[in-house]
C-alpha cells in the first residue's frame, strides 16, 4: 500500500483544516469553496486511514499479550477481529485511492428518448422521467425541463432536463443506456405483453472553463413556440434553435416565454453535448487497447429491463434483480446506483492492479 502517499494526503488535509479557519480564506468565497471541496474529497480517506493506523497499534499490543498465559486466549480472539478489520480497511483505502472522476460533483443534462414501441415507449419515457425526478427530490436536487416533445397519448417522444445539485453525476452516470420495459399496454385488448425501449443519456453539465464555443460557429434561429398538436402557445418568436456548424449539433428550446432564457438553456445543452462528444472520443481512444471499457455508459447498450407483470427490475450489467418495481418507479433507485458504483469501482481496481 502507498503509505507515503496517504501520509502526504493527510498532511494536506491538516493544511486545509487550517486554511478553512483562516479569516482571509473565509472572506474569499471562491477560494473557500475550492478548499472546502478538496477537504471534503479527502475526508473519507483520512478517516479510514486514521482508523487503520489505530488498528495496527491495537494488533501490536495484542501480539505482545500472547506471551502472557492469562491473557493469551483473550488476545487471540481480539487479534482475529482486529486482523479482519485490518483487511477490510486496506480494501477500503485502495478504493479511496482510485483516481476520482473529475465530473462526479457536477450537475447533469438528462436526455430521455422514446425508442422502439411507439406510444408505449413514449409513455415509458414519461415513467422514467418521473422516476428520476422523484430520486432527485429525495437527494434535494433541482430538476428543470429544458425541452420536451410530448406524445399525443401521453408521455414524451423526447425530454431534456437539467438536474442540478451536489454529486449528481456520481450517482446517475451509470444510467446511460437503453432501458427496456415489458408490460401490457392499456390499449392491448388481448392482454399480451409488449416490449418497448427508451434511451437515457446522462451528461455532466459543461462549465465555461470546460469548453469555448465561438459565436461565428453558431447559427441561431428563432420561431414561435407551439404546444402538442401544433397550437400556438406564444405569439412571439421566443423559441430558439441553435446549430453548431463545425459538428452539426442542433439544440432547440421553447419551454420559456423569454427568448433570452430559451437561448441560455439551449446553449447549456449544446455545450454539454459537445463536451460529451469530446470526452467519449477520449474514452474510446483510452479503451482501444482494452477488451472491455469499464463504466463506459454506452447509450446503445441494453442495460436494464423493467418487467411489470413480475414486478421485477434487472440490471444486466451487474446481474442485479429486485422484485420491488413499484418503489423503483417511484424513485427508490439508490440501491441500484450504489451497487453499480461499487461494481465499477472494483472493475477499476482490478484494471489498476493488472487483474
Amino acid at each position: 500500500m502507498m503509505m507515503d502517499k496517504i501520509e502526504e494526503l493527510e498532511r494536506r488535509y491538516q493544511e486545509l483544516e487550517a486554511l478553512l479557519s483562516d479569516p482571509s480564506v473565509i472572506s474569499n468565497q471562491p477560494e473557500f469553496r475550492k478548499f472546502s471541496r478538496e477537504h471534503s474529497d479527502l475526508t473519507d480517506l483520512v478517516t479510514v486511514y486514521r482508523r487503520y493506523r489505530k488498528i495496527l497499534g491495537e494488533i501490536e499490543e495484542n501480539r505482545e499479550l500472547l506471551g502472557d498465559p492469562d491473557m493469551k486466549e483473550m488476545a487471540e480472539d481480539e487479534l482475529k477481529a482486529l486482523e479482519a478489520e485490518q483487511q477490510q480497511l486496506e480494501s477500503d483505502i485502495q478504493l479511496l485511492l482510485l483516481p476520482k472522476d473529475p465530473n462526479d460533483n457536477k450537475s447533469v443534462i438528462l436526455e430521455i428518448r422514446a425508442g422502439t414501441g411507439g406510444d408505449e415507449s413514449a409513455l415509458f419515457a414519461g415513467d422514467l422521467f418521473r422516476m428520476y425526478s422523484r430520486f432527485a427530490d429525495t437527494n434535494r436536487w433541482r430538476v428543470e425541463t429544458i425541452s420536451a416533445s410530448e406524445s399525443e397519448r401521453g408521455g414524451f417522444k423526447e425530454i431534456i432536463a437539467s438536474v442540478e445539485g451536489e454529486g449528481v453525476f456520481a450517482k446517475l452516470k451509470y444510467e446511460s443506456g437503453t432501458h427496456r420495459v415489458q408490460r401490457v399496454p392499456e390499449t392491448e385488448a388481448q392482454g399480451r405483453i409488449h416490449t418497448s425501449a427508451c434511451t437515457v443519456a446522462i451528461m455532466p453539465e459543461a462549465e465555461d472553463v470546460d469548453i469555448d464555443i465561438r459565436s461565428d460557429d453558431l447559427k441561431i434561429d428563432v420561431y414561435r413556440s407551439s404546444g402538442a398538436g401544433g397550437q400556438h402557445v406564444n405569439t412571439t418568436d421566443s423559441a430558439v434553435r441553435i446549430t453548431h456548424l463545425p459538428t452539426g449539433t442542433v439544440v432547440a428550446c421553447q419551454e420559456e416565454r423569454s427568448q433570452i432564457k430559451n437561448r441560455a438553456k439551449a446553449m447549456k445543452v449544446l455545450k454539454t453535448r459537445i463536451l460529451a462528444t469530446i470526452q467519449q472520443a477520449q474514452d474510446d481512444k483510452l479503451a482501444a487497447d482494452r477488451k472491455q471499457q469499464v463504466g463506459s455508459g454506452d447509450r446503445s447498450e441494453r442495460i436494464r429491463t423493467y418487467n411489470y407483470p413480475q414486478g421485477r427490475m434487472t440490471d444486466h450489467r451487474i446481474g442485479l434483480t429486485l422484485y420491488r418495481l413499484d418503489s423503483i418507479m417511484a424513485g427508490d433507485i439508490g440501491e441500484i446506483a450504489d451497487a453499480l458504483r461499487a461494481y465499477y469501482q472494483m472493475e477499476a481496481l482490478k484494471a489498476q492492479s493488472g487483474g
